[in-house]
């Protein structure tokens, strides 16, 4: 069992890693080698998700996210393909770790009535300078 937190541990089967080819410059190594990792997780299906946790996951995924619900990252910014694996794992943790914070519901709330005083005594000193700026001058 992988420990995401105190309370969520995933199953190591429901993470599914394929090594592919890593792009960009490498020489030889990176034609020969696949040390890039492809990791997936089944999100919308996973039992050891919470619904709520589940839900901010999806969301917080976004283009990784497949239709099928699964998530899809890949690291390959190492030349070592363990080093992408644990890198890789180290991105999915972190996205469900922040899908477990709950978010603050917005309570709206109406301004103090000495702000509403500020508001409209700062606009009318404002139009009274523009009032003085010069215009035509009247011709008597």
């Amino acid at each position: 069992m992988i420990e995401v937190t105190h309370r969520i541990r995933l199953d190591e089967s429901e993470i599914r890693e394929s090594f592919i080819r890593a792009s960009g410059p490498g020489g030889q190594n990176v034609n020969k080698v696949s040390s890039a990792v492809e990791l997936r997780f089944d999100a919308k299906h996973s039992p050891n998700l919470p619904e709520g946790v589940r839900a901010r996951l999806m969301k917080l995924a976004g283009r990784r996210l497949t239709l099928a619900g699964e998530i899809v990252i890949t690291a390959q910014s190492h030349r070592s393909q363990e080093l992408n694996r644990a890198e890789a794992l180290e991105k999915l943790l972190d996205l469900i770790r922040r899908a477990t914070v709950v978010p603050k519901t917005r309570r709206a709330t109406k301004p103090t009535r000495a702000s509403q005083e500020r508001r409209m005594e700062g606009k009318a000193k404002r139009g009274a300078v523009k009032k003085l700026r010069g215009g035509r001058p009247e011709l008597d």
